[in-house]
């Protein structure tokens, strides 16, 4: 997911996805920008408001460094079919997702930029960015899997984003087993069934 194409800089961490959507679907998914927060499954949500439209305050606790910070943040609307989020404050100062075309759709670059940076700051440094663009990229293969199930974007949204990552990971874990159970009854039941009907 990293690799040729990256932007150059010494205070920037980036990551680089290959997205099977064209590049007007994959704006106007980035345009909403809580979402895209909420899928970094480092970040845990204690609250979000909207203060304009191109405005945002955040309270979260960022898992991959243990920091709970507050995020104020103006979110601008680039030329090319991207965005930039500018913070207010903290070592970070603005995270950038530009999109291009790509022979599989395509493609969106990540880029957190940061300002200069003593030992002291060294631990707030957001260590998320290369599993936010795995999830996202999860995301985005499932909703064009799944997507057409009655409810399920509705659920995806409404639900399962707003739950804390803790929490999703061990309602996926409930639900797998569940399922395995399922499985295994009916597999019982056919079992049963097919001797039965002997």
């Amino acid at each position: 997911m990293t690799g040729a194409g990256a932007p150059p800089g010494a205070d920037a961490a980036w990551v680089v996805l290959e997205i099977g959507l064209d590049p007007g679907e994959l704006a106007a998914f980035c345009s909403e920008v809580e979402r895209l927060y909420r899928i970094n499954p480092f970040l845990e949500f204690a609250s979000w408001e909207q203060e304009a439209p191109d405005r945002f305050r955040a309270e979260v606790l960022n898992h991959s460094n243990g920091q709970r910070t507050v995020m104020r943040a103006r979110v601008a609307r680039t030329p090319d079919p991207g965005l930039r989020v500018d913070y207010a404050e903290g070592l970070k100062k603005s995270t950038r997702f530009e999109i291009e075309p790509a022979p599989a759709g395509s493609r969106l670059t990540i880029t957190d930029e940061y300002g200069p940076a003593g030992e002291a700051q060294a631990a707030a440094v957001d260590r998320s960015l290369h599993a936010w663009g795995v999830a996202l990229k999860v995301y985005l293969e499932r909703d064009r899997r799944w997507g057409w199930l009655p409810l399920y974007r509705w659920t995806v949204e409404r639900v399962w984003l707003p739950m804390k990552p803790a929490a999703r990971r061990i309602t996926f874990l409930v639900l797998v087993i569940a399922i395995a159970d399922v499985a295994l009854i009916a597999l019982g039941f056919a079992i049963y069934w097919i001797e039965f009907a002997r």
